[in-house]
């Protein structure tokens, strides 16, 4: 199979390191690119260079131990296997966020809403339900869109009435955050 020599072969050029500078960008550029032909697929949606400089420390640490000693590849086998398996989940946590932020437009394409509550929307939806440390807060609202608190007020209470947002706590402890979707579907 392509995807065991294309391990390997990533290890021996980064170890061999044929070239001043931009060994290991090449070698992750040749490591997508064989790993893309053997998917025989038209469309990836994963990146094995973006979660190993993610992971760039263990990255050097397992290439140094592997580089130096026995020169025994299983420990970089390992990781690097790990390392892919945690690409693909990344790419499906993306793919979540998306599909989720397209299915709320849906819902909402003939919702009146200005251009600074799209905004937020959708940075709540890009953030994802933790995003915010502490929730959505008015002062958060405000800082973000560039608006009074009266009119970040205003703007909230429309979201809240609007069944987008919920209100959480009371006084200064007011939280917003999205009404799960999902919901409002069925």
């Amino acid at each position: 199979m392509m995807c065991d020599q294309t391990i390997i072969v990533h290890l021996w050029f980064v170890t061999i390191h044929p070239f001043d500078d931009g060994n290991g960008r090449l070698a992750r550029a040749l490591t997508d690119m064989a790993l893309a032909q053997d998917d025989r697929q038209r469309i990836r949606c994963y990146s094995l260079s973006t979660q190993i400089m993610a992971e760039r420390d263990e990255y050097y640490n397992v290439l140094e131990k592997t580089q130096k000693g026995s020169c025994d590849v299983t420990e970089w086998l390992l990781w690097f296997l790990g390392c892919f398996s945690r690409a693909i989940l990344r790419s499906d946590d993306i793919l979540s966020g998306v599909f989720t932020k397209s299915e709320f437009w849906r819902l909402h394409a003939q919702t009146s809403l200005n251009e600074r509550q799209k905004k937020a929307i959708n940075r709540l939806l890009d953030t994802g339900p933790e995003g915010f440390k502490g929730g959505l807060s008015t002062k958060k609202y405000v800082a973000m869109v560039h608006i009074s608190r009266a009119t970040a007020f205003r703007e909230l209470d429309q979201l809240c009435l609007l069944g987008i947002l919920q209100r959480l706590g009371q006084g200064r402890a007011v939280r917003y955050e999205l009404v799960d979707s999902r919901n409002q579907a069925k």
